[in-house]
């Protein structure tokens, strides 16, 4: 199948990239020449694990094209699917400019009966509008889908190649038949292909992950409570998760969540209940918990190093919003080293992928060193902010022989306090105490 996706970016590429592993010959469009020419030599802009080696495999058997003309793309396309940036708007709501750009140029290109997928997260009614900018263009026959992703970052390829399922909304029979088969490799196994009318598709999107960040505020929440009442909460969140109905993922307390999507999606739907008139008082709450969990780590901090950290020097491991990614947008790490450098502070930070966004954040301010121990030197303390797979199993005499004084801030949970305690560290972690 002939297949147009317009914008490169964590979706974009990935969805291009998976599309043709499949076999599609699969163009991939951008604005943006200089990125477009490292994509043709196999060099990507962002870290996902096993999308580079993809990308180049099928750049090498012409099944995945780069190409900045857009017009050209769309015409020679059966299937296109918009997948360019939505940021938050002022009020936060999203930002829908890109997509009326390109449905615009959608409408000015094609030259058959064509299949436009909304790929970008876009609120209730996008689709709608894009079909109307479309028909403004064009007389030639088109349909709307709304297709939205559930990828993970850092697990962005296993999502799409085997996905749990695959959402389609759609008000066509003929465009429903076509986007079945284009995603009949994926779902071998019997994972389901969900058919719904367009705006519940575009619903679905923000309702699922809101509740995942409703889940995590809920996990911090219980933590703090349990943290002052001398509960364990890894005790608790045990105990909550054996129950079937409750499970485990997205139980863990910590720093919050972060990244393009929780954040931007649970304002964009308050935005949508307040648009219509609506009740959004359990989304108002995540989003203030999960500001909130900062504060708290960095209470934590302050509370023991002391209000004024002028002279101190701290070790932060992990800036990326998560592991297995570089993206730093809306990472815990952002809010808590620029608090930290206002009060004074020096920072030496380690991350495996995540320096040159890093840069963009916070530029020469902070010390970007050359690997997780070189971060420890002359240092007063260590944070863990990014629960990357090598800062689990650290040596931790290495650890205490680097620091000034042996004390860990653990904003993610990853080590045994007992153990810490036994060793002679000062351990502080989230929702449970050791002394």
């Amino acid at each position: 199948m002939k297949v147009c996706v317009i914008g490169t970016g964590y979706v974009g590429l990935v969805v291009g990239t998976c599309l043709a592993e499949m076999g599609n010959d699969v163009i991939c469009v951008d604005n943006n020449q200089e990125k477009l020419t490292q994509l043709r030599q196999g060099i990507i802009p962002i870290y996902e694990p096993g999308l580079e080696e993809l990308i180049k495999v099928n750049v090498s058997e012409n099944r995945l094209k780069f190409t900045a003309d857009t017009k050209n793309a769309v015409a020679n396309s059966l299937v296109c699917f918009i997948a360019v940036g939505t940021p938050q708007g002022e009020d936060g709501s999203a930002d829908l400019k890109y997509v009326k750009e390109v449905a615009k140029t959608i409408g000015q290109s094609i030259k058959q009966y064509t299949v436009v997928i909304d790929k970008s997260t876009v609120p209730v009614g996008t689709a709608d509008m894009v079909t109307e900018i479309i028909k403004e263009q064009t007389d030639i026959e088109f349909d709307v889908v709304s297709n939205p992703e559930f990828l993970k970052q850092g697990a962005a390829v296993d999502d799409f190649l085997k996905p749990d399922r695959v959402v389609i909304g759609s008000n066509s029979q003929r465009a429903t038949e076509i986007m079945q088969e284009l995603y009949a490799p994926f779902l071998r196994t019997g994972n389901p292909v969900i058919i719904m009318d367009v705006k519940s598709a575009e619903m679905t999107k923000y309702a699922a992950n809101s509740f995942l960040a409703v889940k995590i505020s809920y996990a911090n929440e219980i933590a703090n409570i349990c943290e002052k009442v001398g509960a364990n909460a890894e005790m608790v969140r045990i105990g909550m998760c054996a129950d079937k109905r409750i499970g485990s993922l997205f139980l863990f307390p910590g720093l919050g969540y972060g990244g393009s999507c929780f954040p931007k999606d649970v304002k964009a739907l308050t935005k949508t209940a307040i648009d219509n008139d609506c009740d959004y008082s359990l989304l108002k709450a995540a989003d203030d918990i999960n500001k909130n969990q900062r504060k708290l780590f960095i209470d934590k901090i302050l509370k023991r190093l002391g209000n004024n950290l002028n002279g101190k020097t701290i070790a932060v491991w992990g800036l990326s919003f998560k592991p297995k990614t570089n993206d730093m947008r809306e990472a815990p790490s952002i809010t808590i080293i620029n608090e930290l450098l206002n009060k004074g502070a020096k920072i030496q930070a380690y991350d495996p992928k995540a320096f040159e966004q890093a840069h963009f954040y916070f530029g020469d301010k902070i010390t970007y060193s050359k690997s997780a121990y070189d971060a420890l030197k002359d240092t007063d303390c260590l944070l863990l902010l990014t629960e990357w797979n090598e800062f689990r199993r650290p040596d931790f005499e290495k650890i205490k022989s680097l620091l000034k004084q042996p004390i860990i801030f653990d904003g993610r949970n990853q080590y045994n306090g007992n153990r810490l305690l036994q060793m002679g560290f000062e351990y502080i972690c989230i929702g449970k105490t050791f002394s």
